[in-house]
């Protein structure tokens, strides 16, 4: 069995060509089945698979008879709409027990822009429970990814690698501290309802702003983020006339176009008498069109853009690195193991099978001996002898053929198999 993964993230890949491989949850399973069907056309059965798609990272890991790397990799750009070639320059591709090193450094926090953050693992959950829906996920990527869950647990429970760390939403926080004087004073908005925005809205609730108000796609998870702070529910269709109300607005939805143009933002300053606005866009692909950096009076930051910020405290983090690749060595050197074991396994039941066939036929030649009246003596002596015959016959013919090298080579294997000492 063959394992294989193709992947662009944050260090690989610019954000925009990062948002042309952005997949949301709900995408996954139709998506799974094309490339599966895509794949399929090249290997003998159908391949395992699983994406993992956030705003940092999007990731095939896929499983079969035999590798399929560059046709994964034409599906991906087929799919993105970028040439093969392009996309080679911004992918990495893994193989075997590379794969299973670096899927257990993506659940461990190792590998993402925020060394020891926790939020990866909850998306690689999300991403194999959705392969497993989808009927996508077999024993080999199971095995892979239930075993990185346990690797990233261990990683945590016994390493400080998630300690002093700044995540994206304390870094929207710092950020915007740093252009506005008194959080206090500020009406914030946020643009969308998942886990990133009730992670960026408590960092903000929790410095008092004057207010707080919730745009999302559906009202009804609006009005259930809203009521814990007593915010202000909106619909999308209403940012254009209401944007100028707030100074940071912080977006992050699973769009595939931009939410907030460059003229809506140019109308809001003007209302705004040009005071400045802050604005975070934490999407993938982005919710706010990238000429609004331009504005005068607007600061417009990215996923990219926070990097700088989330890498504070990496220095107390480092010492826990190397602690952490010890127990992912580990964990590969484990799953590594079973790859092995689990392909003899068709060679483990072929010759417990060839042995019973073997011990039926003499078994059969014992009765009727007995039956013959023969003596259980010298049908016993038969039935030993037969079997030790069957069972030798193979290694001795192997002995007289060989010549040369293999000749050595055979008697070797023939020692280690028949000549094992009893301790």
């Amino acid at each position: 069995m063959a394992v294989w993964a193709l992947g662009l993230n944050h260090t690989t890949a610019p954000l925009d060509l990062r948002g042309r491989f952005a997949f949301a949850l709900d995408q996954l399973p139709p998506t799974l089945q094309g490339l599966r069907d895509n794949l399929s056309q090249h290997t003998q059965k159908l391949p395992e698979a699983a994406i993992l798609s956030t705003c940092n990272r999007t990731e095939v890991y896929c499983a079969a008879d035999q590798l399929a790397m560059t046709d994964t990799l034409n599906w991906l750009a087929q799919t993105g709409g970028v040439s093969p070639q392009e996309l080679s320059q911004h992918t990495y591709l893994l193989e075997d027990d590379h794969v299973a090193r670096h899927a257990f450094r993506v659940a461990s926090g190792l590998d993402s822009m925020v060394l020891g953050e926790a939020q990866i693992l909850g998306q690689l959950k999300d991403a194999v429970r959705a392969a497993e829906q989808a009927g996508a996920l077999g024993s080999t990527l199971n095995q892979l990814f239930q075993r990185s869950f346990a690797v990233a647990k261990d990683v945590r429970s016994t390493t400080e690698i998630g300690a002093h760390s700044i995540s994206m939403a304390a870094a929207s926080v710092r950020l915007a501290s740093q252009l506005f004087e008194d959080l206090r004073t500020i009406k914030v908005l946020f643009v969308g309802a998942g886990e990133m925005i009730e992670l960026v809205s408590t960092h903000f609730a929790a410095r008092q702003p004057k207010s707080m108000a919730i745009a999302n796609r559906s009202m009804e998870r609006g009005e259930k983020l809203a009521a814990r702070y007593g915010a202000e529910v909106l619909r999308l269709a209403e940012l254009p006339d209401r944007l100028h109300e707030f100074d940071a607005v912080i977006s992050c939805t699973a769009s595939t176009l931009p939410l907030i143009g460059l003229g809506a933002v140019e109308r809001a300053l003007k209302k705004r008498k040009h005071r400045p606005m802050f604005m975070v866009d934490l999407a993938v692909p982005r919710d706010i069109e990238p000429e609004v950096k331009s504005l005068e009076d607007v600061y417009l930051y990215t996923v990219d853009d926070l990097a700088s910020v989330v890498q504070t405290g990496q220095a107390h983090r480092q010492a826990a690195v190397a602690q952490a690749e010890v127990i992912i060595d580990a964990g590969v050197q484990s799953f590594m193991h079973w790859m092995v074991q689990r392909g003899t396994v068709p060679l483990i039941r072929e010759l417990q099978a060839q042995a019973e066939a073997w011990r039926e036929a003499e078994l059969q030649r014992a009765h009727k001996l007995l039956a013959k009246g023969e003596s259980p003596e010298k049908v016993l002596e038969a039935l030993s002898r037969g079997l030790t015959q069957k069972m030798l016959h193979g290694a001795m013919a192997e002995l007289k053929a060989a010549d040369g090298e293999h000749a050595q080579q055979t008697a070797q294997a023939v020692q280690r198999l028949f000549l094992r000492s009893e301790r």
